[in-house]
């Protein structure tokens, strides 16, 4: 297993450059007071202020800090120690108070201390774990009694399909890793890389039974048909802002989001 982690460790590392300078992520604008957060997070996690939170597989912390800018006490993990070496000086730059820790996820409580009120984490991020049971565990590790939990990702359905979104390829189940052969990126897809990236696609019985082993209790759970990103093939973007697969407008979600309460 350790093999995979360090490949899709390396992966970050190397698309970190072509990240930064792309459209997508939109550096310059997010420095000059563009927030890098969608609707959907803003309005289902609410207002930070003041409280302490702690993200998950945070990239380069563009995410986190613009948590910062909205209140909250930010600390961000990720195990790309290129992008956390980013992350810190985008905090600089942006005159951001940030802590951010390198390290795989599930080895976090080993490298940080204390509690959280708010865990959260999102879009692209729980496909590279391959159990869910120790990311669950971390996470209440970290949540003060009456903490919250939020998460915001891409749906399995999505995950099924082929790289051009025309048929079903993988199992809706975790079916074992599964392998890929990338060039580019899809934040710049004609970015000069080639690599090598495993992932885990997870069920949402999955998501939400680990998360209600480990003393978590659902305060709601939610679908869209649409995702905030162009991040795949053959979509198109709709009066709304959003981005729908062509031809599968309307018929598959394409996000979910959860939050959940620390019992």
């Amino acid at each position: 297993m350790n093999q995979f982690i360090e490949a899709n460790r390396h992966a970050w590392d190397i698309r970190l450059e072509a990240h930064k300078n792309s459209d997508f992520y939109d550096v310059e604008g997010w420095k000059n007071g563009k927030t890098s957060l969608t609707d959907i997070e803003l309005h289902e996690l609410g207002d930070v202020s003041g409280k302490k939170l702690l993200h998950l597989q945070c990239h380069f912390g563009q995410d986190t800090l613009s948590w910062a800018r909205l209140g909250a006490k930010v600390t961000g993990c990720d195990f790309s120690t290129e992008s956390i070496a980013y992350a810190r000086q985008l905090a600089h730059e942006a005159g951001l108070k940030a802590r951010f820790v390198c390290c795989n996820v599930y080895d976090l409580p080993q490298h940080l201390k204390g509690k959280y009120d708010i865990v959260f984490t999102s879009f692209g991020v729980i496909g590279w774990l391959p159990d869910l049971e120790p990311w669950a565990a971390v996470i209440a590790h970290f949540l003060k009694k009456g903490g919250v939990f939020y998460l915001a990702e891409f749906h399995p359905v999505v995950w099924m399909l082929d790289d051009k979104m025309e048929f079903i390829k993988y199992a809706y189940h975790n079916d074992g890793v599964i392998e890929s052969e990338m060039t580019g990126t899809y934040a710049d897809r004609y970015a000069d890389l080639k690599y090598k990236e495993y992932g885990w696609n997870h069920s949402l019985g999955e998501v939400l039974n680990a998360l209600l082993r480990h003393g978590l209790q659902l305060e709601f759970f939610n679908e869209y048909p649409y995702s905030p990103f162009d991040c795949f093939d053959k979509t198109v973007r709709g009066a709304d802002g959003n981005y729908r697969i062509q031809g599968l407008e309307g018929k598959i979600p394409m996000v979910y989001s959860l939050r959940a309460v620390k019992r």
